[in-house]
């Protein structure tokens, strides 16, 4: 009996053994049978000359044997990348410049074949395979300038009408660091025809004052043109603004969950001054997003009515406390004196985008005209409309006031092109409109 027991003994142990072994094995086998992930960017089916493809693979599991990458143009297969991986990495992105202009303009597909080193199915590895298709497009589209003739004025605003030898994603005129965007105008019969209004900014002097018309398509190409154009210098007032205790005890406390408390009334009052106003105007800013890609105004814009022109646009102001300078800044918009909360008239037809209180300048109501020209309308007593609300020429916006920081009651009257103040007389000149923006249409 003792001896059958010896003898089983090695059976079953070798038995475990073999268990253990085919366990170990399919372990092995099936550890992994999850093929490698692959991700091809950019999304956009289009890419130009300067494009860079990023393929990434990853294994996490195994880790990665091979990558293939294939560029396929009609019956021609480029290869871009083919790698192995000995030592197996987790990861890998390879990246192809477009620079190298190996494939031709027009359609083609990028082909990715990548292998895991994993043992399923029963000694393969584990195969993914992806295709993205494109369209290679290295040539710029071609600028054409229909506005041959154009003439500003320091502060001032511009029209051009160009056209485009393609449908482009971006295009306006660019003035040093402000971009102007162009309008793609409908009925162009076949033409694609972009306006654009510009301006001369007050802060540019003539020497600095270098406009050209960008475009870039949808694959990534950009050019950039000159045009000609005059442009007058104009010199801008200075003023001197003397503030007042009594003044500031008025004026802050309409901004007391915007200001620091602990602050003095003009440490106060010059944090609204300054850090505020730079807020307002990057507001402004963001509201010349908001804007009709056709014109929504026509003729001359209306003035405030029987009113007094106090402070001009540009005006150079020094903000005077106890007889010495605290502050620098400049009025950007005209102010109208006329009846204490006199109705305000809208200045032209066109769509509200803003009507609410906004910093500085108080109770405000902006209307966009399209082509990106919009017109502001601050310090009222009161707002009559809403966001959203369609306007015509002479519609009561709402009444003046002393909201923000207003020192008596009047209309801060605003233009902006593109983000941009410029000069309002303009806009109430029928010749101006005429000779520089209207005619161009024609």
């Amino acid at each position: 009996m003792k001896k059958e027991k010896s003898k089983g003994f090695p059976l079953i142990l070798a038995t475990v053994i073999i268990l253990l072994a085919l366990g170990a094995g399919a372990f092995l086998i099936f550890k992994d049978t999850t093929p490698p992930t692959i991700a091809i960017t950019p999304d956009s089916s289009d890419i130009g000359k300067g494009s860079q493809l990023t393929i990434s693979v990853a294994d996490p599991s195994s880790g990665l044997k091979s990558i293939e990458v294939v560029a396929v143009q009609g019956d021609k297969r480029i290869p871009l990348v083919a790698k192995t991986f000995p030592g197996g990495v987790m990861e890998t992105q390879e990246i192809v410049s477009m620079e190298k202009g190996l494939v031709k303009e027009g359609s083609f597909s990028i082909d990715v074949t990548a292998t895991d080193a994993s043992l399923y199915p029963f000694g393969e590895a584990g195969v993914s395979k992806a295709q993205k298709s494109y369209t290679y497009d290295a040539t710029p589209p071609r600028i054409y300038v229909q506005s041959h003739t154009n003439n500003l004025n320091q502060g001032g605003a511009g029209f051009m009408v160009y056209a485009l030898s393609e449908p482009v994603e971006d295009t306006g005129i660019r003035v040093g660091d402000r971009f102007f965007p162009g309008h793609l105008q409908p009925g162009g019969n076949g033409k694609y025809i972009y306006y654009c209004m510009f301006a001369h900014p007050w802060d540019v002097s003539i020497n600095d004052f270098k406009p050209f018309i960008e475009a870039k398509d949808k694959a990534g190409n950009s050019v950039k043109r000159f045009f000609n154009y005059h442009t007058n210098a104009r010199r801008f007032r200075r003023d001197k603004i003397n503030l007042s205790d009594r003044f500031m005890e008025r004026t802050v406390p309409e901004f007391q969950n915007s200001v620091p408390n602990q602050k003095s009334p003009l440490e106060q009052y010059l944090f609204i001054n300054n850090q505020i106003r730079k807020q307002n105007r990057a507001q402004l800013l963001e509201f010349s997003k908001d804007t009709s890609p056709v014109m929504l105004w026509n003729g001359t814009f209306k003035r405030l009515p029987n009113a007094a022109n106090r402070a001009g646009f540009a005006d150079a102001r020094d903000y005077m406390y106890n007889g010495k300078k605290v502050d620098h800044q400049t009025h950007l918009g005209l102010d109208l004196a006329s009846l204490k909360h006199a109705p305000v008239p809208a200045g032209n037809d066109g769509k509200i985008v803003y009507a609410d209180f906004l910093g500085i300048y108080g109770n405000v109501v902006v209307i966009d005209h399209g082509l990106g020209l919009q017109t502001l309308y601050a310090h009222l007593s009161s707002i009559g409309v809403n966001k959203g609300d369609v306007v015509r020429r002479g519609d009561i916006v709402g009444h003046t006031g002393v909201t923000g920081l207003a020192g008596g009651d009047h209309l801060h009257y605003g233009v902006i092109l593109g983000g941009t103040p410029v000069q309002p007389v303009e806009w109430w000149d029928k010749s101006w409109i005429r000779n520089n923006v209207t005619s161009k249409m024609e």
